[in-house]
């Protein structure tokens, strides 16, 4: 009950001490994309060198006690083959190893989580570049005539603490930005043929 209404009150207004756009700023460094354009105080747009994936990236505030994270979604939309509505979330299976990839249904057609299942597990390049990649949430809906993939990583993100008083941004680093990289396009690849 006291997370509700503390998800709640920071919904309403940006914690004290937020700069829209400055996390980002920093991403766009690590990241090293040919294309990256700021649409909006806290979004952008960007795309692989060879335009084969555009994805959205938008900064996202969590508040806590004294401090807020400022998070960044990657979001990429992929044309579905077929009208629905579903909801599925990734994550990691083992408890200390990482044992495979999960996948949990949250709303729709049962029959799309097992073909989502199994595409993730046919897809080598896919699966060899979720295992080790950090991320926090990984959520793929469809809605009408169209798959949305929204993944939180873990780098590419800040810590704002107002006592005592820092910032720490938390970079991406090369290997987590190639494995990022690579899964959204697998992502991408599965989505457009499931």
């Amino acid at each position: 009950m006291l997370q509700k209404l503390s998800e709640l009150f920071s919904a309403r207004r940006a914690p004290a001490g937020y700069r829209p756009g400055v996390t980002l700023e920093r991403l766009r460094r690590n990241l090293g994309l040919g294309s990256f354009e700021q649409t909006a105080p806290a979004a952008a747009r960007a795309s692989l060198n060879d335009g084969n994936l555009q994805l959205e990236i938008v900064e996202r505030t969590e508040s806590q006690l004294l401090m807020h994270l400022v998070l960044t979604e990657f979001v990429i939309r992929v044309p579905a083959s077929r009208e629905g509505t579903a909801s599925f979330e990734l994550h990691h299976g083992g408890a200390i190893r990482r044992t495979g990839i999960r996948c949990r249904q949250r709303a729709g057609d049962a029959a799309l989580l097992s073909r989502l299942q199994a595409r993730l597990q046919e897809d080598r390049t896919l699966h060899q570049a979720l295992m080790p990649l950090d991320f926090k949430r990984l959520r793929i809906d469809l809605d009408g005539r169209q798959w949305c993939v929204r993944l939180e990583h873990m780098g590419g993100s800040e810590v704002v603490n107002r006592m005592p008083a820092f910032r720490r941004y938390i970079a991406l680093s090369r290997e987590q930005r190639d494995w990022l990289l690579e899964a959204l396009s697998g992502l991408q690849r599965v989505l457009r043929t499931l």
